[in-house]
């Protein structure tokens, strides 16, 4: 059999090749901006403010049999 083997040649066979990833991850800041608009809104509120028209007048309060009598007697 030794000789069965020197017989046949030794051969070399390759398969097609393997493709083999090692992944690196590196931070990369990506900047996000959020838009915020500010809305200022004025209201009208009504406040009471009491404001006060006065009107006088004199009245004159007697007794009703002295009036038309002169004073005096």
């Amino acid at each position: 059999m030794s000789e069965c083997h020197n017989k046949c040649p030794e051969q070399t066979v390759f398969d097609p090749p393997t493709t083999v990833y090692k992944d690196y991850f590196h931070p990369q800041v990506v900047n996000v901006v959020h838009p915020v608009e500010i809305i200022r809104r004025h209201h009208c509120v009504p406040v009471p403010k009491h404001q006060f028209c006065y009107s006088v007048k004199d009245v004159f309060c007697g007794r009703p049999e002295l009036r038309g009598q002169k004073r005096g007697r």
